[in-house]
């Protein structure tokens, strides 16, 4: 079965048969519990080298770990150390943990200044399997505003996969919008109505946004850098997720710390040590959430899917 393709008003012909083709390239037709549907397929993940980075391993792990257990890591590279129990973390004193950390130093022959982190299992969080089937309708969602749909797969999956929940800065819904950024796009959030927890009005503003902001917003700051981009290259929409959880500014500040002399992998690898102005890091982990996640979507493609066919040639 092939599933039909919609034609926007807001785009010129021309310039939407470019993009979506080359957006039919990249995505898979499924057939997941009897329904037909389509994910952006995760092949570059592993073409490129990314799923071979410790960063993706160690929070592919966390996604899939059971918060009864935690995973000890070098925080600076995410190497993992060992597994412990989540209960007895937490119920060690914090001079108990201070030893237990200086021990782990001396054992691996880190230096002392070396910052460990203990991060639990977040299985309890990412539950792929609730937020599968709503893919297919992100996807569509975001075609319709002329807008690359991978961003659309990657947000639906690490915000709040399968859920409606309030985070505490106030975003809410499958898109995780604040207020004011729903209300721009003409969502109603009051105190009788809140229109991010429907499917279809989050997925419009969400795209509005991507279009209108974050995405021009990427190519500014790469610009006024000299870096040359291909908009769907993976680095480059890593680079626009940073700038859609923590804002240009603060990713305009670490990237001119990094002063980069060309858009790669590299460039995304460099967040993920530096910090600047507001990009901590919540922001560092941020693509390689993304990562994790398209790593894992690509295995439940494969593992629970009934039937996998390339759009492209269908």
């Amino acid at each position: 079965m092939k599933l039909r393709y919609l034609l926007y008003s807001s785009f010129s012909f021309a310039y939407l048969t470019g993009y979506s083709q080359v957006w039919d390239k990249e995505q898979l037709e499924v057939v997941h519990k009897a329904q037909v549907m389509r994910v952006m397929r995760s092949d570059v993940l592993f073409e490129d080298g990314w799923t071979s980075l410790p960063q993706a391993k160690f929070w592919k792990k966390i996604m899939q770990l059971s918060p009864d257990s935690s995973v000890v890591n070098v925080a600076k590279n995410r190497h993992e150390l060992l597994c412990i129990s989540t209960k007895t973390w937490q119920l060690k004193s914090q001079e108990a943990k201070k030893i237990f950390k200086d021990s782990l130093r001396a054992e691996y022959g880190l230096n002392a200044a070396e910052e460990i982190y203990v991060t639990p299992g977040k299985s309890d969080f990412y539950q792929f399997g609730k937020v599968f089937n709503q893919l297919g309708r992100g996807i569509e969602q975001f075609e319709k505003q002329g807008v690359d749909p991978w961003y659309a797969q990657a947000i639906l999956l690490i915000e709040s996969p399968g859920q409606l929940k309030k985070s505490v800065s106030g975003a809410y819904g499958p898109f995780q919008l604040m207020p004011d950024v729903a209300r721009k796009w003409g969502l109603r959030v009051d105190a009788s109505r809140d229109d991010r927890s429907d499917f279809d009005k989050s997925a419009y503003a969400a795209a509005k946004m991507m279009r209108a902001f974050y995405i021009p917003e990427a190519r500014k700051i790469l610009n006024s850098h000299g870096i040359t981009y291909n908009e769907t290259d993976l680095w480059f929409r890593l680079y626009v997720m940073h700038i859609y959880h923590a804002g240009p500014g603060n990713v305009s500040a670490v990237t001119k710390k990094i002063q980069p002399r060309e858009g790669s992998m590299e460039l995304i690898k460099q967040m993920w040590i530096n910090t600047a102005a507001g990009f901590g890091n919540s922001s560092q982990n941020y693509s390689q959430l993304a990562i994790a996640a398209q790593w894992i979507l690509h295995e439940y493609v494969y593992t629970s899917c009934e039937d996998v066919f390339e759009c492209a040639s269908r």
